[in-house]
């Protein structure tokens, strides 16, 4: 598991990344001491799986990221591929997925700390649930983060407490 450290800065970037961070760890913990199979099972009414989640969050943080670099997604998905950003394909475990979202943490919090400001913003693209022409700033996709998260690691806790009566938080 990913240890970050304890100490959080205390201006606006930490605290905002501190949550951020605080998210991932929820979605990730949901995945201790799970095997490969049992973390893919779907026990709920839900198609959600346990890793399925957490490719799909780190997908999902690296696409925000990419829209506020202006840098093409190297892992967009369409109609045909977007099914697989909630499950694991062939040659994709675990572990891999853990080490492409600290890849992709590392880089998160490499370009909030390098960006001039929190305000600055970049434009959403063409979809049906935002509006035309929009932009958003940094600091609204961390937040954005966060909420995305949070979703998800309360679907996490569902999930893993379906499949064997763990719950979060002890």
């Amino acid at each position: 598991m990913v240890q970050i450290s304890t100490e959080v800065p205390g201006d606006e970037r930490g605290t905002l990344l501190a949550f951020v961070e605080s998210q991932r760890a929820a979605i990730r913990e949901t995945l201790d001491g799970l095997d490969e199979e049992r973390a893919a099972s779907r026990p709920s009414a839900s198609e959600l799986s346990l890793s399925g989640l957490l490719k799909h969050v780190a997908e999902c943080e690296l696409g925000w990221l990419r829209m506020a670099q202006q840098r093409p997604n190297e892992r967009l998905r369409d109609e045909t591929s977007y099914g697989d950003s909630f499950r694991l394909v062939e040659g994709e475990s675990i572990p891999s997925v853990l080490a492409f979202w600290d890849g992709v943490r590392k880089e998160t919090e490499a370009f909030v700390a390098e960006v001039p400001s929190l305000d600055q913003t970049f434009p959403l693209p063409p979809a049906p649930w935002f509006p035309q022409d929009a932009q958003v700033s940094v600091r609204w996709m961390l937040l954005h983060l966060v909420e995305e998260f949070a979703r998800h690691a309360g679907h996490a806790d569902i999930v893993r407490e379906t499949i064997d009566g763990t719950k979060a938080m002890g």
